[in-house]
């Protein structure tokens, strides 16, 4: 199908932070601090550098064909599994956490982000396959931050004492979670199948990690998606040198932090502290900070490890073949902080990829706007001078006092000098005096903007109702919302409308209806 959209600036949203800006509108003081820019052609040289390193593609293959053989095959994604034996294939790669049901929408935009990079590398580079990877943070141990999704308005949480890696947590307790979600979602063919989807992934399998895979390759089932879980004893044995580096000399904490002083030298400030060991222990019921090197910290077997936010991406380079990271904003800035690192280990770069951003219309919506005479720019504009110049556009008479205030101005100016020609003491007194009638002003034009309020009051709330439906609860829409909803009415084309929708190396807020 046709999508009607409209693009706005990421600077006119005032949603992102400054270093992100600047990586994105190529920023030279932020040059040192990445290989390579965003951009096709920059991929040539990423291909040659990355082509140089030994990863170890054959365990690579062993360990993603044990973790598929859970599920049922998936002939594109065996393919993909395969390619990546052969020294000309490479992925591309993003992660996220094992949020409940994918948890909010920029999940879904991460990872059809990465699909259509993989696309668009195809066809600039036809000599080489590129693998899209979806890398699952299955370590992670901040269970409050997956165990809950936002549907129509509703907080839906699974309620558990979960301790230690997320993923390993058992999900049979969702059981009461999925049939809340029957209540919501409701009994259409598109609710029912996606119920049965969250049943199968979640209720047929004993962890999250296996049923985040499997209702992620359902989702995705039509674009060869790799998924690869990282918590494996074989992939971090390739690992191990910089684990022993890392307690033993805390070099990472050392680089890092230095190219934390760089980059506040010219106005940034840290997205992420490095710890003198960027390390936890991992147990069947704990995720532990590694605080102290000692001899016994050392005697841990290779699967006891986990990494950090530092040592995370440095691990991704290390065992995969990747040329990108494909990533929202805050990773972008964290990621700046790590280039010395990397060349410290003599590990390639990857290129800073940022994802695509969306937010989500209907003809309703669109037909709201036009009528209230609002731009898509303006939903980004603070609630009150949002509705305030609503008003003022629409009242029945002027209630801007401007005018007078410019005559009140003018007036208590030629007073000053008057009464200073005579008494200079006095000037404070005039100057006291037109602060309390340009107060006395404002005032009135207040009232008069309540008042004309009261009598726009069904418009202003549709105003409100716009705001929240695309940033409901002052944050974007892509960070609040779960893809169900949309996905219900989308005739299960959601993901494929997406991914008409998303283009590569398009660093703008996409509207789409």
């Amino acid at each position: 199908m046709t999508l009607k959209k409209h693009h706005i600036s990421f600077e006119e949203t005032k949603q992102f932070p400054k270093l992100f800006l600047d990586y994105i509108n190529g920023e030279s003081k932020l040059r040192s601090f990445y290989s390579y820019r965003p951009e096709i052609d920059s991929f040539k040289k990423t291909i040659e550098d990355k082509s140089k390193e030994n990863t170890n593609r054959k365990l690579l293959v062993e360990v993603l064909n044990a973790q598929y053989s859970k599920i049922p095959e998936n002939l594109s994604v065996k393919n993909n599994i395969n390619f990546l034996l052969d020294k000309n294939t490479f992925t591309v790669c993003t992660g996220h956490q094992l949020c409940l049901f994918t948890g909010p929408l920029y999940f879904i935009y991460k990872i059809i982000s990465t699909i259509n990079l993989a696309e668009a590398l195809k066809k600039k580079y036809p000599e080489n396959n590129f693998v899209p990877v979806y890398w699952m943070a299955s370590e992670d141990h901040d269970f409050d931050e997956i165990s809950s999704i936002n549907l129509f308005g509703k907080k839906i949480k699974w309620s558990l004492d979960a301790k230690g890696a997320v993923g390993k947590l058992n999900p049979s307790s969702l059981n009461a979670v999925i049939d809340e979600l029957k209540q919501i979602l409701g009994d259409s063919p598109n609710a029912k199948e996606l119920i049965q989807l969250f049943s199968d992934a979640y209720l047929k399998n004993v962890t999250i990690a296996d049923a985040t895979r499997y209702m992620v390759s359902q989702l995705f089932s039509n674009y060869g998606l790799v998924i690869l879980d990282a918590d494996d004893i074989r992939l971090k044995s390739e690992f191990s040198d910089i684990i022993k580096d890392d307690i033993s000399n805390n070099t990472n904490f050392k680089i890092v932090n230095k190219t934390i002083e760089e980059l506040e030298k010219i106005g940034h400030k840290a997205q992420v502290n490095p710890r003198e060991i960027n390390l936890f222990k991992l147990s069947e019921n704990s995720r532990t900070r590694i605080e102290v090197a000692s001899s016994e910290t050392l005697n841990y077997k290779t699967d006891e490890y986990s990494p950090n936010v530092v040592l995370r991406p440095l691990y991704q380079q290390k065992i995969l073949p990747n040329l990108a990271y494909v990533g929202g904003p805050g990773e972008i800035v964290y990621w700046l902080e790590y280039k010395a690192m990397f060349d410290y280990h003599k590990i390639n770069f990857p290129v800073l990829m940022p994802r695509n951003f969306a937010l989500l219309s209907d003809e309703k919506a669109e037909q709201q706007m036009q009528k209230l005479g609002i731009s898509k720019a303006d939903l980004f504009k603070d609630i009150d001078q949002l509705t305030k110049e609503f008003v003022s556009r629409n009242a029945s008479s002027d209630v801007s006092l401007k005018e007078q205030e410019q005559k009140l101005t003018m007036m208590f100016s030629e007073l000053a000098s008057k009464v200073s020609a005579v008494d200079i003491t006095l000037k404070a007194s005039v100057e006291a005096e037109f602060q309390k009638a340009l107060a006395s002003l404002k005032n009135i034009e207040n009232k008069l903007i309540k008042s004309e309020k009261q009598k726009q009051e069904t418009n202003i709330n549709q105003i409100k109702k716009l705001k929240d439906k695309f940033l409901p609860e002052g944050i974007l829409q892509e960070r609040h919302d779960n893809f169900a909803p949309y996905y219900l009415k989308s005739e299960k084309n959601f993901i494929s409308d997406l991914k008409e929708a998303f283009e590569p190396f398009e660093f703008k807020m996409l509207i789409v209806e």
